[in-house]
């Protein structure tokens, strides 16, 4: 509660406290001074309440405590290895703890598990201060060196996940709460907090208990095993750290030569001896896989394709799965390709048995040995594509396990030749569900939708699939279902083509279902998740079919606005400016056309659709994602522009933000008084928009350290109202388009070509900084003086962009 009111009440609670820390100090020594005993769990008890208290000490009042602090270290020493012996006997060994379940009269747990891991949340506290750790800076070595002990598998544990391989999976996925994840924890920030030294304590500390489970081997100790796997356990856990952090030379060798130690002599051991060793090893060898010789790597490879076919306890299979899943990517090929098929039998046999918890595991190991052995795809194929069928329609509702199996059939279907036979096989499954969607469990009708087809069989899915993807558009109510089937359709177009009008046998019934769709998905009444990809699904109409979109405009257009009037999502906003744009340019060179167009429709709240459209636009234009679709608006805002309408400065829109000199804005004076806005007229937040594009452009090209040098070498004179240019002002723009999306913008078209819904269209030819630079240059020459009262308005960072280019 006193750390709680610390925060508000500082100098009382400081107050409060500083006569009693010499005394509770001293309390808490003699109570952490005695060895922890077995027998007596109401000491647990004490000392986990004096454990938090410490805790609430350190984090909340540092400062007071320094004088007291070191009062407690060395009871504090005591009681964690003292710990150390009992949990090794009461859990470890096997001697269960008489405890188990025991709780306080507030329902906390009061069993030495929970002791252990308190007494571990303190450790991690003091670690992780500044103040702190050089308190124990010269015990760290012994510190880690004892925790690794913390880490081996208590006898619950080996009884729990021999039995169960969910719960195994599970434990180790999700870090389960218990000693294990609390000691790892604690190395982790010893690590982060120590660097190269912690290092150095890590691989000896790793070393000493390797030597020890060594001799406990060679006198017959039948759970030397443990501390083995612990040790192991440590090092992965910290694989990260141990391979990035720098360290010395002798460092990088002492932990090389330990993981080469361990792995060669391991992999001799007895698989069903000692299965959770094997489980660690193998879970571990791909953790490791950049630093260890190549010939262990093959031998464990091997050893986990063989693991997946035997007759050995789950824990082991979880492993090899893990090996698997890791070494088949970088392996030879042709070094496994004999194993491939019996590999292939193996992790099907094991698909049948595999429970949820295990399912993810294994089908992501054979989505690696799909890719591994493509020469033998074909074979199989016929084999496990139906099983994988009936997997996903049993799981279609669980996006994981259902999402992971499409991910394997889009490896088979990359596998040379598997492309028409796994179609021929899936759409006789799909087909059905499509034509009776209502009967359907959830989930299986968006699933199905999701199984697209590539180019080259697209026309075989059209066959089975057009007219019911067409009826779900229309009749749907599902959210999933009616993005799924829009973008189904955008696949149909964009693969069709104009040939798509024929497939059916009757163009005008094609042309029709098609246009129904894109009203259905443009209703305004319709929920905004439904409608979420309909942007790109007009996109294709219009690229691939546009002598059908010309006939439709203005409706499309009226659609378009309609929709975006009602959408309560910004993302559908976007994507419908994106088509917008697109028109903007279908227009050209007749742009004052389509501004016309749009100043006779209605928009409710503004004076027609070309004031609301604009509006919009250059709100959401900084809020646009994605190389083509910035690339499109941008050019279709200079467009605009560049028609001089007349109309254009009788808009005016969102400007910038006023700032308010009401002091700090809480929750209550935000609600009470809303940000507010300048409003400006149109062509000058145009030319705003794309003055900041510019700027974005010559930050990458030039980065912000060269670019006074740049102007500095610019020559004078080349513009005749330089002065003009350069007049001060003070408007700036809302928002502009991140470094982040131009830089991905800026790459060569081959890069652009992974969205392939867009890579057909002309205007990614387009280079942006060459289009503005001719635009300003252009519009400059030809109407000078409605250009300099246009820059009047700009901030001298914009104006200094201008410049720039015009001087070039």
């Amino acid at each position: 509660m006193l750390g709680t009111m610390s925060g508000v009440y500082k100098m009382e609670t400081n107050a409060l406290m500083v006569p009693m820390l010499t005394s509770w100090f001293s309390q808490f020594s003699i109570i952490m001074g005695h060895p922890v005993q077995s027998e007596d769990p109401d000491d647990w008890s004490l000392r986990m309440e004096v454990l938090k208290c410490l805790n609430q000490f350190v984090q909340n009042f540092p400062s007071l405590i320094d004088a007291e602090f070191g009062v407690i270290m060395r009871p504090l020493w005591e009681t964690f290895v003292s710990a150390l012996r009992v949990y090794e006997l009461s859990a470890i060994e096997g001697r269960d703890d008489p405890h188990e379940g025991r709780y306080d009269s507030d329902g906390a747990d009061q069993s030495l598990e929970s002791f252990v891991i308190q007494l571990f949340e303190f450790l991690l506290t003091i670690v992780g201060s500044a103040r702190f750790i050089k308190v124990i800076a010269q015990s760290v070595r012994e510190l880690m060196y004892h925790t690794i002990a913390f880490l081996q598998m208590t006898e619950q544990q080996i009884h729990t996940w021999s039995v169960d391989a969910n719960q195994y999976v599970a434990d180790e996925d999700d870090m389960a709460y218990s000693c294990r994840v609390s000691g790892v924890l604690l190395l982790e920030e010893i690590i982060n907090s120590c660097d190269g030294e912690a290092i150095d304590a890590i691989v000896e500390a790793a070393k000493r208990r390797y030597d020890e489970s060594r001799e406990a081997k060679a006198a017959g100790s039948s759970i030397w095993w443990r501390i083995r796997e612990a040790t192991i356990f440590a090092l992965t856990s910290l694989s990260d750290q141990l391979l990035e952090v720098e360290v010395s030379k002798s460092t990088r060798d002492q932990l090389l030569n330990l993981l080469d130690r361990i792995f060669t002599e391991d992999i001799g051991t007895g698989i069903h001896e000692y299965p959770f060793l094997y489980a660690r090893l193998f879970s571990s060898i791909a953790k490791f896989s950049s630093v260890i010789r190549h010939e262990i790597l093959e031998q464990f490879l091997y050893a986990a394709i063989k693991a997946i076919g035997m007759d050995v306890p789950p824990p082991v299979k979880v492993g090899a799965c893990r090996a698997l899943t890791q070494l088949l990517p970088e392996a030879n090929r042709e070094a496994v390709q004999p194993h491939i098929m019996g590999l292939f039998s193996s992790l099907i046999d094991l698909l049948n048995q595999a429970s949820e918890e295990t399912l993810h595991l294994v089908l992501e190991t054979l989505q690696a040995a799909v890719k591994a052995g493509y020469e033998v795809s074909t074979s199989i194929e016929p084999i496990v594509s139906p099983i994988l069928l009936n997997m996903w329609a049993k799981h279609v509702s669980d996006p994981f396990i259902s999402i992971d199996a499409i991910d394997v059939l889009e490896a088979i279907k990359n596998a040379p030749g598997c492309i028409c036979p796994l179609v021929s096989r899936v759409m006789p499954s799909i087909q059905p569900i499509l034509d009776k969607p209502q009967q359907q469990p959830d989930g299986l009708v968006a699933g199905s939708l999701d199984l697209n087809a590539p180019t080259d069989v697209v026309k075989v899915v059209h066959d089975a699939c057009f007219d019911p993807v067409i009826r779900i558009v229309l009749q749907s109510e599902d959210h999933s279902e009616l993005q799924n089937a829009t973008e189904c359709l955008a696949a149909f177009v964009s693969n069709g083509k104009q040939g798509l009008l024929s497939w059916s046998g009757d163009p005008g019934s094609t042309v029709r279902s098609l246009l129904d769709a894109s009203s259905r998905l443009l209703d305004p009444d319709l929920e905004s998740s439904g409608s979420l990809f309909v942007g790109s699904y007009i996109l294709q109409l219009i690229l691939h079919l546009p002598a059908l979109m010309a006939q439709h405009i203005p409706d499309l257009v009226a659609a378009v606005v309609r929709r975006m009037q009602s959408s309560q999502i910004a993302g559908l906003k976007s994507s419908l400016l994106v088509i917008l744009a697109r028109l903007v340019h279908m227009s050209a060179p007749n742009v004052e056309k389509f501004i016309d167009l749009l100043l006779t429709m209605p928009a409710e709240s503004h004076a027609n659709s070309f004031a609301y459209m604009m509006s919009e636009w250059t709100k959401q234009q900084g809020e646009i994602q994605g190389a083509y679709q910035i690339k499109v608006t941008t050019t279709a805002l200079a467009l605009l522009l560049s028609t001089r309408h007349a109309e254009l400065a009788k808009v005016h829109v969102q400007g910038h933000l006023i700032k308010s000199t009401a002091g700090i804005m809480t929750r209550s004076k935000a609600k009470l008084a809303p940000d507010q806005w300048t409003l400006m007229p149109l062509p000058e937040k145009i030319l705003s928009l794309l003055a900041d594009v510019l700027i974005e452009i010559q930050e990458q090209a030039f980065g912000d350290n060269d670019e006074d040098t740049d102007w500095e070498d610019l020559g004078e004179g080349n513009l005749e109202t330089e002065e003009d240019l350069l007049y001060s002002v003070s408007a700036t723009s809302s928002a502009r388009p991140s470094y982040d999306q131009l830089n991905a913008m800026a790459k060569d078209q081959d890069d652009s070509e992974g969205d392939l819904l867009t890579a057909a269209d002309p205007l990614n030819e387009i280079n942006l900084a060459s289009y503005l630079t001719d635009f300003f240059v252009k519009f400059f020459q030809n109407d000078s003086l409605m250009f300099n009262h246009l820059c009047q308005s700009l901030t001298a960072d914009q104006q200094k962009a201008i410049k720039q280019v015009l001087s070039g």
